[in-house]
């Protein structure tokens, strides 16, 4: 029997308990919809008070890869160290009580400025100013873009008084190679020149960030953490082969060198797919150290000079009588070394000689501006305006280099008498490397024009492949005329006083050389100096490459006859790295005069 008295213990147990389970309840209740329910929207409110940190996640910068994949441009970790000047005081208080076994930081600080490169007095002066303004500072900049090797070196003193931070960098592994196209960037990631620049839609990342809650201690708070990860940059690839380029370039120097030239360029183009495979010059520049080389060397003259073909135009003006004119590789015109026209326009030779039954064939060979001249009558000067811009000259060629250049050629319309004729030979019109090799390009590859061609593609992060935009290939001369120019051109190479330097044994190769004038910038011509060309192909039966060597004003040999070893030893070169077969033909020999 339960009297009143066991009773009411009891019941006031069980209230109790009731009461404790009740506010427990609330707690969890409470706890959850902080934990759970609701913790997006307290973490994120917690992350706007005084002890809220952010970190960024650093993308990595695309590389630029050539042709082949060999990078020529890519990234590096580099890490900004920092060090924490409280603990540092504290833990050499503790090491002069004698409660620590550390060293001091007298003693580290020797240490550490012999691993950054920096003097033990510059390293102690960074402590001693951050404590001056702030005794209580936990942070200050030892240095910043320290190497891999520096960090590991740092980590190996097991302090706990620094941290290294780690960002991508960028760096150029085969230094000047291709370092004209490609560019460079600054200090801080940001591009500053060339393809770095233009293509940085592809090549940039996208940084992250990752933000969390600290306590005063400076510990992160559990389940406060927040990413967004960063995103990669693309790969971007290009038509350059790398040891190709290389080598052109060693070899562009020599020869401007031995020449006594202010400038030197090499391009080598591919026939049949318009694809840039070397482009190189001299003087040129690393991107590891792009402050080292003069402000106009940084780029590429290649794909932003113009200049005046010279006879080079020849070639242009052959293919179009040959096409538009009914002549032939035999056709003739009387010329001699000074030649009166119309209109007051008189045309001079480089040479003195009587008056020649010059052929086609020969006018290119002994490089007749008289001759030229009177071929390029054949047809109506409207119809050589029209053939030199469907050959692409003043046109550019939309490679993808930034700030591309483009030759000049005024209307037809505009030219006067003298004008009519200089055009024929090169003089009056200017043009650029990458036109005057498309156009080349036109000529033997059956009258075809390619678009030219620097860049092959960018790879996104996500794999997604993207290639760039061509024009499609167009036909500018019939397959006839073109068997013909590349024929005479042939003959260019075997019997111009040239011809043995420029022969390679067991192939077949034709070409043209030009020596431009070039302007003061007042409306006349240098007493002088050159600008000087050649432009060949080979095999001559079944051309695959296009090669334009220049000199800007060599000075011991002072026409195109400077180029000629520089292009044997290029085209040579070509040959063996895509190793074409020899020639199993032989060329016909066509006569020069009628």
């Amino acid at each position: 029997m339960t009297t009143r008295s066991t009773r009411s213990p009891r019941r006031r147990t069980v209230v109790a308990l009731a009461v404790v389970l009740a506010v427990l309840a609330g707690f969890i209740v409470r706890l959850v919809d902080i934990q759970v329910v609701n913790a997006d929207d307290h973490i994120k409110d917690s992350l706007d008070v005084a002890f809220a940190g952010e970190q960024t996640l650093y993308g990595t910068r695309g590389a630029i890869v050539d042709t082949n994949g060999q990078t020529l441009a890519g990234s590096i970790l580099r890490y900004d160290c920092q060090l924490s000047p409280l603990l540092i005081t504290q833990i050499d208080e503790q090491v002069l009580a004698g409660d620590s076994d550390d060293r001091l930081w007298a003693d580290v600080s020797n240490d550490v400025a012999e691993i950054t490169g920096q003097t033990p007095e510059e390293v102690r002066a960074i402590v001693g100013t951050a404590l001056a303004e702030d005794p209580n500072s936990q942070y200050a900049v030892l240095k910043t873009g320290v190497s891999t090797e520096q960090f590991r070196a740092l980590a190996d003193l097991k302090t706990p008084y620094i941290a290294c931070v780690s960002h991508p960098a960028r760096t150029y592994p085969d230094g000047a190679v291709a370092g004209n196209l490609i560019g460079f960037v600054g200090a801080d990631g940001t591009p500053l020149e060339s393809l770095e620049q233009s293509q940085n839609d592809c090549l940039a990342a996208t940084n992250g960030t990752r933000t969390y809650e600290k306590g005063k201690d400076g510990v992160v708070i559990p389940g406060t953490e927040q990413e967004t990860p960063a995103t990669d940059g693309g790969t971007l690839q290009l038509t350059i082969d790398r040891d190709l380029q290389w080598y052109m370039q060693q070899l562009i120097a020599e020869q401007t060198q031995t020449m006594a030239a202010q400038r030197g360029a090499i391009l080598v183009y591919e026939v049949k797919t318009g694809k840039v495979r070397a482009a190189a010059e001299y003087p040129t520049v690393d991107p590891n150290d792009f402050a080292a080389a003069e402000v106009k060397d940084r780029t590429s003259s290649i794909f932003t000079d113009w200049f005046e073909p010279g006879s080079t135009f020849k070639g242009l003006t052959a293919a179009t009588v040959i096409d538009a004119g009914g002549q032939t590789p035999d056709s003739t015109v009387v010329a001699s070394g000074l030649e009166n026209f119309d209109g007051g326009a008189r045309v001079r030779d480089s040479f003195q000689h009587p008056a020649y039954t010059y052929t086609l064939t020969g006018v290119l060979i002994d490089s007749s501006n008289a001759g030229i001249s009177k071929f390029s009558q054949k047809v109506d000067k409207q119809t050589r305006y029209d053939y030199f811009k469907r050959f692409g000259i003043g046109e550019g060629t939309a490679s993808g280099y930034p700030g591309e250049g483009q030759g000049l050629i005024y209307p037809a319309d505009q030219w006067g008498a003298q004008t009519t004729l200089n055009t024929s030979f090169g003089q009056g019109v200017t043009t650029t490397m990458p036109e005057l090799a498309r156009a080349y390009g036109a000529i033997v590859n059956g009258g075809v024009k390619m678009p030219l061609q620097i860049i092959e593609s960018c790879t996104k992060a996500d794999g997604t492949v993207v290639e760039p935009d061509l024009a499609e290939p167009e036909r500018v001369v019939s397959e006839s005329t073109s068997a013909q120019m590349r024929e005479m051109l042939e003959n260019v190479f075997l019997q111009a006083p040239y011809a043995k330097t420029v022969a390679i044994p067991g192939y077949r190769l034709g070409g043209k050389t030009g020596t431009g004038e070039k302007s003061d910038g007042q409306g006349n011509y240098k007493a002088g100096v050159y600008y000087t060309t050649m432009v060949g192909f080979a095999p001559a039966d079944d051309p695959e490459y296009v090669v334009v060597v220049t000199l800007d004003e060599p000075t011991k040999v002072t026409s195109s006859a400077a180029n000629a070893t520089a292009f044997q030893k290029a085209m040579t070169q070509v040959l063996k790295t895509y190793r074409v077969m020899p020639s199993t033909t032989s060329p016909e020999l066509l006569p020069k005069f009628g």
